[in-house]
């Protein structure tokens, strides 16, 4: 009998930062078409079928001509890509959080080359939890020493029902660990948070606080924590009663560990929140094991920070304009780089800053020459002027992903790409040896 279906296990899902690495996924052999997928939430199982061809992939490369986007052949794209970035006096190059790190290794290369800015997505989201973290340290962990062993969780600023929806049932919630054999039985899962999220409704305890206040709230559980009165009835909307029995929860639990998301990271006082928080969980480590993890949204942004700290010493935010890395948060940022206008050209590589990015910032972006690498339709690439279709990392191309505990897995190949799409690692090599070819290296 004639197999009509090949069966790939071990999947890794290239959506969010759990990278739930035991998907099936049957391809179909004879339209090389997803046809099902199996252990995947909603969304990852949704991006194995938006790999399929249609009308939102691109296939072929594109270039703007008389103001239309038409089909050319490789050859003709990748020279004009590299004639755009070598032409521009103040490139920039963004995105790189939803791709391979070999890619991303690309993109360091290519921006040292150029003498070019150099930026992830994590500038927009956990940007200030690695400052917190070189500014004072973190304990970290693994997420299977918190499926074994955590029997308090907090989810601070995060909402994983929605942001990473097996992230409770693999890691945190729901999963039986070698110590916690009863699973959710033997967890006390709390969630603090301006609003009361669906994870909020799933909790033991959920504390309300006020928008932007974490910082007040964090430090009033600190100082509880080290025995002092406070003079107050409540602090960020959290009555003194609440924060006294939560400070006697954590110092009572056996393994805690901290969850936090952007409602953490950029709320008003930013890094100084996770710098708070890392104290925090310092003081409780003498009372008990306690740890913390930033939840890191998009499937490799850990990967890309870690990618470029090994190749310039540092992680997002990087200016090449002197022959060498120097880091800047703020000022080498992307979005106050546009916000300022002081970028001449762009290359965005699987990222979509047109449909996230502040209207003003996107203005500036969009009215200088502008490359993407991107597989879909997206409001950036429909404003590029050199489209560059690649191929879906851990879909239609192999690679490296870094999950949100900075644990290196392996992303898969399932199906063959569309058309004449390249992985965003080739597509970047090719550039490079045309650049460096216009430069005369």
């Amino acid at each position: 009998m004639v197999e009509k279906v090949k069966t790939i296990k071990d999947v890794c899902c290239p959506f969010c930062g759990t990278l739930c690495d035991d998907l099936e996924v049957d391809v179909d052999l004879k339209t090389d078409q997803v046809v099902e997928v199996r252990n995947g939430c909603q969304i990852g199982t949704k991006k194995y079928f938006a790999a399929n061809p249609s009308d939102h992939r691109y296939t072929k490369p594109l270039v703007r001509k008389d103001g239309e986007l038409v089909e050319v052949s490789w050859g003709e794209a990748i020279e004009k890509a590299a004639d755009i970035l070598v032409d521009a006096q103040r490139p920039l190059l963004y995105g790189f959080s939803s791709t391979e790190c070999e890619a991303q290794s690309r993109g360091v290369e290519l921006a040292e080359m150029l003498n070019a800015l150099l930026d992830n997505t994590a500038s927009v989201c956990h940007g200030p939890s690695l400052l917190a973290i070189q500014d004072v340290g973190a304990s970290l962990s693994t997420l299977g020493e918190i499926k074994n062993r955590a029997d308090t969780i907090i989810f601070w600023g995060s909402n994983p029902v929605h942001a990473h929806p097996r992230h409770l049932s693999r890691y945190s919630d729901f999963i039986r660990g070698y110590f916690r054999t009863d699973g959710r039985n033997d967890r006390n899962i709390i969630v603090v948070d301006p609003r009361y999220t669906h994870t909020a409704q799933i909790a033991d305890k959920y504390i309300k606080v006020n928008p932007n206040e974490d910082y007040e709230l964090i430090q009033a559980i600190r100082a509880v924590l080290r025995g002092s009165d406070l003079d107050v009835k409540e602090v960020s909307g959290v009555s003194i009663e609440d924060i006294k029995e939560l400070v006697e929860t954590l110092k009572s639990c056996n393994f805690g560990v901290i969850f936090f998301g952007m409602g953490l990271t950029q709320s008003l006082a930013h890094h100084r929140n996770i710098d708070t928080a890392i104290r925090l969980v310092t003081e409780l480590n003498d009372y008990t094991k306690f740890i913390l993890i930033p939840m890191r949204g998009h499937y490799n942004v850990a990967g890309a920070n870690q990618v470029f700290l090994w190749n310039t010493g540092y992680a997002y935010s990087i200016d090449f304009s002197r022959g060498f890395p120097r880091y800047n948060p703020g000022e080498f940022s992307s979005v106050d780089l546009l916000m300022r206008d002081e970028v001449d050209a762009a290359l965005i590589v699987a990222s979509d800053p047109g449909s996230n990015f502040p209207a003003a910032s996107v203005k500036n972006l969009f009215k200088h020459p502008l490359i993407a690498i991107e597989p879909h339709k997206t409001p950036t690439s429909e404003f590029a002027d050199v489209v560059l279709p690649a191929a879906i990392a851990g879909i239609e191309c192999e690679g490296t992903a870094y999950r949100m505990d900075k644990v290196p897995l392996r992303l898969r190949k399932v199906k063959e790409a569309p058309g004449e799409c390249l992985s965003d690692n080739e597509i970047l090599e090719r550039i490079i040896e045309k650049v460096r070819e216009k430069l005369g290296e």
